[in-house]
Formats: structure tokens, sequence, C-alpha cells
């Protein structure tokens, strides 16, 4: 679990992340590795976040889904230029991913638009795909499939919690004299120290 300061801290910074004139303020990037050891990056929606972690839904079959099966450790940045002077705030978190519970990952996919809950069952995410006409294809079977009635989640869908034992707060500041604050949990305790900008 997430030391209160640590979540505090976030929960202050995303509140005001959320008021600001950030674009999609909900935005990070997740880096998984691939099986060849190479690190892959991609922006991902924070959806949710408490004591134990962040979430975050997508395809289980995606490049990314596989990446986390294979090697769970994985790593998030956020980063709201404008909050903030000189270069806004970053947030580094580092951990271990798992996947959410099937009933979370219902709850949550009952709140999608009826359009995203359809391309999820049509999307074959990260295969490649010939052409744009068979993925409409694909997508016309489907909401034809469910027409009348709500869509259920598909079974390669759902979510992912990001526990941390790592979290860096970068605080920019003019003449890159920036403010680093790291946590880092050891034997189960948060431990919080100062780095050089």
């Amino acid at each position: 679990m997430l030391d209160p300061c640590i979540l505090d801290t976030f929960n202050a910074l995303y509140a005001a992340a959320l008021d600001s004139a950030e674009p999609t303020p909900t935005a990070m990037n997740l880096a998984t590795v691939d099986a060849r050891g190479r690190p892959r990056s991609r922006i991902v929606l924070l959806k949710s976040f408490d004591a134990d972690g962040f979430c975050f839904y997508t395809n289980y079959a995606s490049d990314k889904g596989t990446e986390i099966a294979a090697n769970d450790a994985v790593s998030l940045c956020i980063h709201w230029p404008t909050l903030g002077a000189g270069g806004g705030t970053q947030i580094r978190i580092e951990g271990h991913a798992e996947r959410l519970s099937g009933a979370a990952s219902d709850a949550y996919f009952a709140t999608r638009p009826r359009g995203s809950q359809l391309g999820a069952w049509a999307s074959l995410q990260s295969q490649t795909l010939d052409s744009r006409e068979t993925f409409d294809t694909r997508y016309a079977r489907y909401e034809a499939e469910f027409a009348g009635s709500d869509v259920p989640r598909p079974p390669h869908w759902g979510g992912y919690r990001v526990m941390p034992d790592r979290v860096e707060f970068w605080y920019g500041a003019n003449f890159r004299l920036h403010e680093r604050v790291c946590w880092e949990r050891t034997d189960g305790q948060w431990n919080a120290r100062l780095l050089y900008p």
C-alpha cells in the first residue's frame, strides 16, 4: 500500500491537474519490456487510483497485455506541463502490474460509451490489419450482434493495477533547479529522499 503522504500528494496534484488547462490530465505513459528485453511505451489513461495503486484498462491480448503477462514490472510517467513553473510537474511510478478482478473490469466497462464497448469487441488490438474496411466490417458485426441489448465485457479486455514500489514527484523550476522527491519501499516501509535535479 502507498504511504498516506504519497497518496495525499498525488491526490492534490491530480485535483489541480483536473482543474487546470491540461488537455488530457489522465494521460500517462506506460512502459513495459518485450521478450527481447526492449522497453516499449505508449499512452494509456488513468481511470482510478487508491492506496493500492493506479488503474488502467486495455485488451489483454494487446502488446502491452502480453508483455505484462511475461514480465509484470512496469513504469508509469505522468506529465502535467502547465502545472507549476519551469516545465510543469511530473510523476514517475515504478512497480508491478496485476489484473483487476472480473467484477471491477465489468463495472468499469459498463460505464464506457457504447461505441467504445463495441470497439473492444471489434479490435484485435496490436495485430496486423489488412484494411480499414476489415475493421469496419468487424465493428458492424458486433453492432448487429448486440443490437437492442447491453454490450457485455469481452473476456479478452479488462483492467490492471500498477502497485508501486517507487514514486518520484518532480516539480519543475526555472533554470532547471527542479525539486525531486523520491519515495521507495523497502521491506514494506516507505522512505523519502531528495534527488539532485
